[in-house]
């Protein structure tokens, strides 16, 4: 398992699209993966749970990852969060 702490990126946060495009990117891997903030812990392939966590713009997150491709995924998933990448 491993957890690296990264910044919100989106300067609007993580709304719909961002959301969205993140479930996207997270898909994509075998490993199960999910964001905490303040403690709540949410399943990072569901957009209903990532849209939860009303990240806003700038708010540290802990991306967390555990599976066989989890050191790909957490270095891709990071890179999404912190560039503010929607395609």
């Amino acid at each position: 398992m491993l957890e690296r702490e990264v910044t919100v990126g989106y300067p609007m946060g993580l709304h719909a699209r961002p959301a969205a495009f993140f479930v996207q990117s997270a898909t994509r891997f075998d490993a199960e993966i999910w964001l905490e903030k303040e403690g709540q812990r949410v399943n990072a392939k569901s957009i209903l749970g990532i849209l939860m966590l009303a990240a806003e713009g700038g708010c540290p997150l802990k991306l967390i990852v555990a599976g066989a491709d989890e050191e790909k995924a957490i270095e891709d998933l990071a890179s999404v969060l912190l560039e503010g990448r929607v395609e």
